[in-house]
């Protein structure tokens, strides 16, 4: 019944930046942790960030941490994920997922996925 939908997804030079938003509808923004995942081609889907449902607590995958912020909106149901100096290495589809629980997360519902290009 809950449902994540994604946009923000595109082509981009090596050094730039985008910003990724998933949409949270069908049950309570501040009931759930968020995450981003992403999945290259030929590659197995890898966690990137994460975000607690009080908001304070973020974790980050070694590979993006100080280049990526993932945040939330509880107004508008909405968890963002700010990329910067992106590099051709993040080309990937990026996918938001939403936890009922931790320790470990659930993973419970998954977002559609978008494409985020990064040119040399």
């Amino acid at each position: 019944q809950v449902q994540l939908v994604e946009s923000g997804g595109g082509l981009v030079q090596a050094g730039g930046s985008l910003r990724l938003s998933c949409a949270v509808s069908g049950g309570t923004f501040s009931s759930y942790a968020m995450g981003w995942f992403r999945q290259a081609p030929g590659e197995e889907r890898k966690f990137v960030a994460r975000i607690s449902r009080s908001g304070i607590s973020t974790v980050y995958a070694t590979s993006v941490k100080g280049r990526f912020t993932i945040s939330g909106d509880n107004a508008k149901n909405t968890v963002y994920l700010q990329m910067n100096n992106l590099s051709p290495e993040d080309t990937a589809v990026y996918y938001c997922a939403a936890a009922r629980d931790g320790l470990p997360y659930s993973w419970d519902y998954w977002g559609q996925g978008t494409q985020v290009s990064v040119s040399s």
